[in-house]
Parts: C-alpha cells; sequence; structure tokens
C-alpha cells in the first residue's frame, strides 16, 4: 500500500469519547427530531413511538457487531475497512464509493435544510432580509470544509458546540413539553386512539423512519482518529442510538399528546415547530427553529468529516488514486480527500434535487450495514492474525445474522426511484474496481 509506510500519511489521535460521541449524535438527531414526527404520526399515529423503537432495535444489532470490528481494526474508513478486509476488495470498493457518494449526498440535503431553517427563523424573528437558501448553504458547505482542513480537533470542538447547544435546546422543548403532555400546567388532553390506523402501519413506519438512525456507524469511519479507541468506540456509537433513540420516541409523545396526530400529519416537516409554539408561543416556534437550524448543521459536520475519510481509506488501499491520501503538513489532515467531500456537495447544491438523493443515501448506508454484519460473521469464522478486539459483540452470530436481514430487508421499502439510483451508482463502482482497481491487493488487519 502506498500510504502505509509513509508517517506523514498518518492522521492523529485528536478525539476523545465526547467529540465521538457528538458525531453520530449530531448526524442522527436532525432528520428524526426536525423531520420525521409529523410524517411518523400521519402513518402510524401515536404508536409511531413503537417505530422509532423498532429503528433503535435494529441500529442497534448494527452498532454492536460494528463495535466489534472498530475496536479490533480502528482505522479511518469504517465500513469499508471493515468489509474490505473481511469480504475483500470488490465488495469493500463498493461500500467505500457508496459510503462517501451517500454521505455526500446526505450533505446536501442537510445543508439544504440549514438554509431553510435559517431563512424561516429570520422571519420568524421579524428581520426582512432577502436571504437565499441556496446562498446559505453554499457559503456553510465551503465554511465547514475549511473548518475540517484546518484541524480535526476544531471540528470535534465545533461538533461538540452544536451538539451541546442542540440538547440543551432539545432538553428545554421535551422537559417543558412533556410535563405539558402529562398535564402538570393543566392543559387538558384530548383523546388519542393509540393505534389509529392499526398494526401494520408501526412496521412500514419503522422503514421510513430508519434514515434518522444512519449516523451512529460515521464514528467509526473516523476511528483513525479517536483516543483509547477500544473503550471510547464501542461507547459513543451505543450511547448515540440509545440517546438519540430515546429523544425520538419523547418528541413522539409530546407532539401526540399536544397536537394529535391528525395535526402533525397536516403540519408534515414543520410539525415540532408547530408543538413548540403551541408550548411557548412565538418563542417557542423561534427556539425549535434554531434547534432545526443546530440539527442540520451538526449532521453536516459530521457527515463531512466522515465522507473523507472514506475516500481517504480508499486511496491508502490504491483503490483511488493516491494522491488522495496526501496530507496537510501544517495541520495534519487529508486536505484532498476533504475537498472531495466538500467540492462535489457544492456541485450538488447547484444542480438542485436534493431531496431524491437523501433516500439514495440511506439506501447506500443500508447495503453497508448489511455487509458489515456479514464482515463479522466471517471474520468470527476465520479471524486473521491480528485480530484481537476489545468489545465482543454479545449474541453472536444471532445478532450480526439478524442485523444483516433487517438492513438488507429494508432496501425493500425504499421507493423504485431511489432503488434504480442506488444500484446504479453500486454498478458504477463495479465498474470502476474492474477498470481502475482490479489488481490491488489489500492487506489485513494486521498490517
Amino acid at each position: 500500500m502506498s500510504g502505509s509506510s509513509a508517517d506523514q500519511n498518518e492522521l492523529e489521535r485528536t478525539l476523545g469519547l465526547l467529540p465521538a460521541l457528538a458525531i453520530g449524535t449530531g448526524t442522527m438527531v436532525g432528520a428524526g427530531i426536525f423531520v420525521f414526527p409529523g410524517l411518523a404520526a400521519g402513518e402510524a399515529g401515536p404508536a409511531a413511538m413503537i417505530s422509532f423503537a423498532i429503528g433503535a432495535v435494529i441500529a442497534l444489532l448494527v452498532a454492536l457487531p460494528t463495535s466489534e470490528l472498530a475496536t479490533a481494526m480502528p482505522e479511518s474508513g469504517g465500513g469499508y475497512y471493515f468489509v474490505s478486509r473481511a469480504l475483500g476488495p470488490l465488495l469493500g470498493t463498493m461500500v467505500g464509493l457508496g459510503q462517501w457518494l451517500g454521505l455526500v449526498f446526505a450533505s446536501a440535503f442537510y445543508l439544504m435544510g440549514f438554509g431553510h431553517y435559517l431563512s424561516d427563523l429570520v422571519r420568524e424573528l421579524g428581520v426582512d432580509l432577502p436571504l437565499s437558501v441556496m446562498g446559505l448553504a453554499l457559503g456553510m458547505a465551503i465554511l465547514l470544509t475549511g473548518v475540517s482542513i484546518t484541524g480535526t480537533e476544531n471540528t470535534g470542538d465545533l461538533q461538540n458546540w452544536i451538539v451541546g447547544s442542540l440538547l440543551a435546546v432539545l432538553g428545554g422543548f421535551l422537559g417543558h413539553g412533556g410535563l405539558d403532555a402529562l398535564g402538570v400546567f393543566g392543559r387538558p388532553q384530548g383523546p388519542d386512539t393509540f393505534f389509529p390506523y392499526g398494526v401494520f402501519p408501526v412496521f412500514t413506519t419503522a422503514a421510513l423512519v430508519f434514515t434518522s438512525y444512519l449516523g451512529f456507524v460515521q464514528i467509526a469511519t473516523v476511528a483513525g482518529e479517536i483516543k483509547n479507541p477500544g473503550r471510547n468506540l464501542p461507547r459513543a456509537m451505543i450511547g448515540s442510538v440509545v440517546l438519540v433513540g430515546m429523544l425520538y420516541i419523547l418528541t413522539i409523545f409530546i407532539g401526540t399528546s399536544l397536537l394529535g396526530s391528525e395535526q402533525l400529519a397536516e403540519r408534515g416537516e414543520t410539525a415540532v415547530v408547530h408543538v413548540g409554539r403551541s408550548i411557548a408561543g412565538p418563542f417557542g416556534a423561534a427556539a425549535l427553529l434554531g434547534g432545526g437550524l443546530l440539527a442540520t448543521l451538526s449532521s453536516a459536520n459530521a457527515s463531512i468529516l466522515s465522507a473523507s475519510r472514506s475516500i481517504y481509506a480508499l486511496s491508502r488501499d490504491d483503490l483511488v488514486p493516491s494522491q488522495v491520501e496526501q496530507i496537510n503538513r501544517r495541520y495534519r489532515t487529508p486536505h484532498v480527500a476533504l475537498l472531495l467531500a466538500g467540492g462535489p456537495i457544492v456541485a450538488l447544491l447547484l444542480l438542485g434535487r436534493v431531496e431524491v438523493l437523501a433516500e439514495v443515501a440511506s439506501l447506500l448506508h443500508l447495503f453497508m450495514y448489511g455487509l458489515i454484519c456479514v464482515a463479522l460473521l466471517v471474520l468470527r469464522q476465520s479471524p486473521p492474525s491480528g485480530y484481537q478486539p476489545t468489545f465482543r459483540c454479545p449474541g453472536h452470530p444471532i445478532v450480526p445474522g439478524l442485523g444483516a436481514l433487517a438492513s438488507f430487508g429494508l432496501v425493500a421499502f425504499m421507493n423504485p426511484l431511489s432503488m434504480g439510483i442506488g444500484g446504479g451508482i453500486l454498478l458504477a463502482t463495479t465498474g470502476w474496481y474492474v477498470v481502475y482497481a482490479r489488481s490491488v491487493t489489500i492487506s489485513g488487519p494486521s498490517s
């Protein structure tokens, strides 16, 4: 490998437990809290709480195998690194390029959301400014890429601040809203049937909202920069799923208790903002708009960092040109890989239609999640030399087996357009491997 013998191409371990936890939490909390409650309530009613719980269980079925693999192979690249070492360079290339593109697509989607939330917040505050949603998204894409280039620790610090502020907003919303929903403040609550549309929609809604959990594996993509990975990686991955799952369930409970399923469904993607308005008037709406702004910002920040590490890991294995693995001498960051994350995001924002790409990103991640679980099954069956995880997935082989089945199975619930685009991307990555990287041999985890 071109990079394995060059110390100047090694990344520094500068991220502790809290920044790692913030990367996972910050990536996941956006869509789950600020987009899906209205959509989920319209599909399943208050029983959407069960849908989010099912999503959390499936996410844990993937997080547990990933935690073992990450402590055995704490290298940058995450899912790509695990799959390539267990299942070979072809599937590794498909996962690595798919993960990179999926995160780029998701980042563009998050940044458009950031632009909408910021412009809506300004209007809610009564400020008359002609803001361009596209301009705000483009400016933030460039800024976040620049911050990442100046140091991973800077990105981690920024993520800590964003997620800390976001959790403070959500804490106030969930605390006050929860007491309000329980009748502590004397607000009369109307009855709302728990299963207004039956039981089956709970499961189809679980497939819809599972995209909310596509963030915990991003912690593994920066494993090469996490301090004490044997301790911090599993804690960050499992902890982020549990924490975010609880936030999702509480949000559905509060929303359906205060406004009811029908009103939430009518409000759609802005439902949580209207719940905030019902709790604290214009101040509540402004606070939740600010929370949505922070959520999309944290998701984009973490995704740009993770996308760059995916393409960087591919370059270290010579599956993409070696120039991509160059490390900035001043900041010790993979500046070329970061530009290959930020540049396509800017291009996608200029093209528009990023909503479709968001579900494609989910499909590519589910493909990777399923293969991660298969990778653990293979490595446990024939462990290579140097495979010494400090965390062991409990319930093996049932847990990774169920994780693989659930991940691949959820793809069937995607819309045909997303499946077509996602399938086309996977075919294109196969073509790249055949044309460019077919002769590459990848070393094992012990190298």
